[in-house]
C-alpha cells in the first residue's frame, strides 16, 4: 500500500486503531497516515504519557488523524467508531500481568468484554471489515514443561528443535494469571468469529516489542524501562535471576507485520501467528543490561527480587509461519534497535528550551526564545 495505491484514494473511510495513542498503536497510526489513509484513534488515554503520542500524531498529520477519547468498555462509543471504518487494528488492552493480579475484574472487562464489544460492532455492520488483534505470548503459559539448561547468563531449551526455532503456534494454549486468561480468551473469540461468522479476523501473538515512542514501566515495556532507568542513573530491579530470555522486536518490524496482515487478510483470516524477533534476536535480561551499560558508558545498578507470577524463563517466537504468510523482511538486529531507542529516549526526555527558561530564567545558547 502507498499514497498512490488506488484503494487508498477510492475508499475514504478511516482505519480504526483502538489503543491508537499507545506505543504500538501510535506507530501503526503514523504508518497508516504516511501511506495516505485517514486514521481514527480510539483511546481512553488512561496510561500516563500516551497523550503525548496522540499530540505527536496530530502534529505530524493534522486532520488526517482524528480521535475519540473513550473506553472500549463503552459499547455505544465503540460501535460508532467502528461503524464507518474500513479496517480495525485492535491494540487497546489492559497490558500488565501485575495489574491483572490486583484487579482481575477490570482486566476481564477491558480485555474480554472490550474485545467482544468490538467484534460484535463489526459483525453487526456486516461489511467484511478486517479486524487484526494484538495478542500475547502469555497465551502459552509459563512453559513449565520445557526443560532448560543455564549457559552463561541465559537459559537455553534442552530440546534442540525449540532451541533452534523457538515456540511455534502448535504449542498448546495454557493461560496463567488473570492477564493470560483475559488476553487468551479474547484471542480465541477473535479466531472463533472468523469461524462462526465468517469475519475477516486474525491474531498476532507478540513477544517483546520495543522502539521509539515506548514509555516503558516496570510492568510493561521493559526494554524502554531498563533504558530509562539507566539513563536516569537509577537501579533496575530484576525479578528472578535475570537469565530469562526473550526475543525482542523493533516496533517498525511489528508495524510491517500488522499492515501486511491487513493486506493479506483473506489469505490468513482465522489464523493466529507468533511475532517476535526470533532466535537471532533472543537476549537475556542480563545480556541486555550489559549492552545498555556499553551504550551509556557506565555500569547499570541492579537489584534482585523474587520471580513474578507466570513469568517465563524463556520465550522465543518461532516466526517462520508469519514470515512465510506475510513475506516479512528480516528484523532489525537487536543491538542496533536498542541503540536507536536509547538515542531517541535521550532526545525525547531532554529538557526543552521552554522548560529550562521557565525553571532557570536562562535560554540555552542556540535555542529560540
Amino acid at each position: 500500500m502507498s499514497r498512490e495505491d488506488p484503494a487508498v484514494r477510492a475508499d475514504g473511510r478511516p482505519v480504526l486503531v483502538t489503543g491508537g495513542a499507545g506505543f504500538i498503536g501510535c506507530n501503526i497510526a503514523n504508518r497508516l497516515a504516511e501511506l495516505g489513509h485517514d486514521v481514527l484513534v480510539y483511546d481512553a488515554l488512561s496510561r500516563p504519557g500516551v497523550e503525548r503520542n496522540l499530540a505527536w500524531l496530530k502534529e505530524r498529520h493534522g486532520e488526517q488523524v482524528q480521535s475519540v477519547i473513550a473506553d472500549i468498555r463503552d459499547e455505544d462509543s465503540l460501535a460508532r467508531a467502528a461503524r464507518d471504518s474500513k479496517a480495525v487494528f485492535h491494540m487497546a488492552a489492559q497490558v500488565a500481568v501485575t495489574t491483572s493480579m490486583v484487579d482481575p475484574r477490570e482486566d476481564f472487562e477491558i480485555n474480554i468484554r472490550g474485545t467482544l464489544n468490538l467484534l460484535d460492532a463489526v459483525r453487526l455492520k456486516n461489511d467484511g471489515t478486517p479486524v487484526i488483534f494484538a495478542s500475547t505470548n502469555k497465551v502459552y503459559g509459563d512453559l513449565g514443561d520445557i526443560d532448560f539448561r543455564l549457559e552463561g547468563s541465559r537459559y537455553v531449551p534442552s530440546d534442540a528443535a525449540v532451541a533452534e526455532a523457538g515456540i511455534g503456534e502448535t504449542r498448546p494454549l495454557d493461560f496463567h494469571t488473570p492477564y493470560g486468561c483475559s488476553k487468551g480468551a479474547a484471542d480465541q473469540y477473535v479466531l472463533d468469529y472468523a469461524r462462526s461468522f465468517d469475519m475477516r479476523t486474525a491474531v498476532v501473538r507478540m513477544s517483546c516489542i520495543y522502539g521509539m515512542r515506548q514509555m516503558g514501566t516496570e510492568d510493561q515495556g521493559w526494554v524502554a524501562h531498563f533504558l530509562i532507568r539507566a539513563l536516569e542513573g537509577k537501579p533496575i530491579t530484576l525479578y528472578g535471576d535475570g537469565c530469562q530470555v526473550r526475543d525482542i522486536l523493533d516496533v517498525s518490524n511489528a508495524v510491517d507485520a500488522y499492515l501486511k496482515a491487513w493486506e493479506r487478510i483473506d489469505a490468513i483470516k482465522g489464523r493466529a501467528f507468533n511475532l517476535g524477533g526470533g532466535p537471532e534476536n533472543a537476549v537475556s535480561l542480563r545480556e541486555l543490561l550489559a549492552h545498555i551499560s556499553s551504550l551509556i558508558g557506565r555500569e547499570v545498578a541492579v537489584d534482585y527480587s523474587d520471580w513474578r507470577a507466570g513469568d517465563q524463563r524463556y520465550f522465543v517466537a518461532d516466526t517462520r509461519a508469519i514470515r512465510a504468510a506475510l513475506d516479512l523482511a528480516p528484523a532489525v538486529p537487536w543491538k542496533q534497535g536498542v541503540a536507536l531507542l536509547a538515542e531517541w529516549l535521550r532526545e525525547s526526555r531532554a529538557p526543552t528550551p521552554e522548560f529550562l527558561k521557565a525553571a532557570t530564567g536562562i535560554v540555552p545558547a542556540g535555542a529560540v526564545s
